[in-house]
């Protein structure tokens, strides 16, 4: 049923970003499903997410909407009346508190943003870890949220392309968010060569990033899942997954998501921003630094070209021997705190959409803005 034609209450929430944006969102969308059980949830965001949140349960129908990362934002495709309540999950405004109240909605909830008084709403933190963001706006209109409400089913009928894999996802939206590419072929070789599967994954504009790895990993191009998988394949292949290896991209948010274990490389964003849940020992954490570092850097962040291959490994090594059949020892090898220029061929890296996973046509991720319009 297309939203133009339910004649219940509606409910519009706005998240027009990248993979990870959607799913630290995810509990939000389910605080707002349980207040609003009688009227229909609409998200709007990027067409190529629309199974992964039909995939929360919360969510009763897309909107597609991509936000544009500059400029004029175009009007929200809204095909009804004005809807009864419209929540800003996007950002603190003003171009997404202007798009929404474009549709004259009857309550719209969101930050406090000066040009916006009527929005009246609690002042935007900018210390604050995303999924408690998003919560805490919700909890100010008295909306139950938990915030460790992140899981997701795996979805339904489609099968991992290679259940068991052990997942290395070198690429991400912005290149300061990239831990160096040789790094990521030296983990792949070093875990294929201790008896591990692995796979290569990547957004169709990083498969020749993933290629490039893949060939100096020692990988074949069959083990180069970038740019053939959609969201949907992803998530399967995350959720059967043995190990994920990536930096904060939405594939991390993915590992959160299905309890899969992973090793996380952070940078230039603190973990303390867009990280796992504490308490959670199947994923470990690596961040060198002191506090975020500029987004829109054309190398990777001091934060990430700090951590070695060898602590990557280590990582891995251990969570790959919990109740791990056996296998061949990881060889943990020297490495510099920071090579030289990288070997390894980036052809289209600096393409990517969403969060560095995510398909074609998502935006990009709200970590890489300097401010959340």
């Amino acid at each position: 049923m297309a939203v133009g034609h339910v004649r219940q209450p509606q409910v519009l929430a706005l998240r027009a970003l990248g993979l990870g944006d959607l799913l630290t969102a995810v509990p939000a969308y389910r605080g707002l499903r349980r207040a609003f059980d009688r009227h229909w949830l609409v998200l709007a965001a990027p067409p190529a997410l629309a199974p992964l949140a039909l995939l929360t349960g919360a969510v009763d129908e897309v909107l597609p909407y991509t936000a544009p990362a500059a400029g004029e934002w175009p009007r929200l495709p809204w095909p009804g009346g004005p809807p009864d309540v419209a929540v800003n999950l996007h950002g603190r405004g003003p171009q997404s508190h202007r798009a929404l109240l474009a549709l004259r909605p009857l309550r719209l909830w969101g930050f406090a943003h000066s040009a916006f008084p009527e929005v009246g709403g609690p002042a935007w933190p900018d210390d604050e870890h995303e999924v408690a963001r998003w919560c805490r706006l919700l909890s100010e209109h008295r909306v139950r949220v938990d915030p460790g409400d992140l899981g997701l089913p795996r979805p339904p009928r489609r099968p991992s392309p290679r259940p068991g894999a052990v997942v290395v996802h070198p690429g991400a939206a912005s290149a300061a968010r990239r831990w160096p590419a040789e790094r990521f072929a030296a983990v792949a070789a070093a875990l294929r060569r201790a008896g591990h599967p692995v796979v290569i994954s990547g957004a169709a504009a990083e498969r020749g990033l993933a290629v490039a790895v893949a060939a100096q990993a020692g990988l074949g191009r069959d083990d180069v899942l970038a740019g053939r998988t959609d969201v949907l394949d992803l998530a399967a292949l995350v959720a059967a997954a043995r190990l994920v290896v990536c930096g904060d991209t939405g594939v991390a948010h993915l590992a959160t998501a299905y309890g899969t274990p992973s090793v996380l490389l952070f940078g230039p964003v603190p973990p303390a921003a867009w990280g796992p849940p504490p308490g959670r020992g199947q994923h470990v954490v690596l961040w060198h630094g002191t506090g975020s570092t500029d987004p829109h850097d054309s190398r990777p962040s001091p934060a990430l070209r700090s951590i070695p291959v060898a602590e990557v490994l280590a990582a891995a090594a251990a969570l790959l021997d919990r109740g791990a059949p056996e296998t061949a020892d990881i060889p943990l090898p020297r490495q510099p705190a920071e090579p030289p220029a990288s070997s390894v061929a980036v052809a289209g890296a600096d393409a990517g959409a969403g969060a560095g996973a995510a398909p074609a046509g998502t935006a990009a991720s709200a970590r890489d803005a300097a401010a959340r319009p």
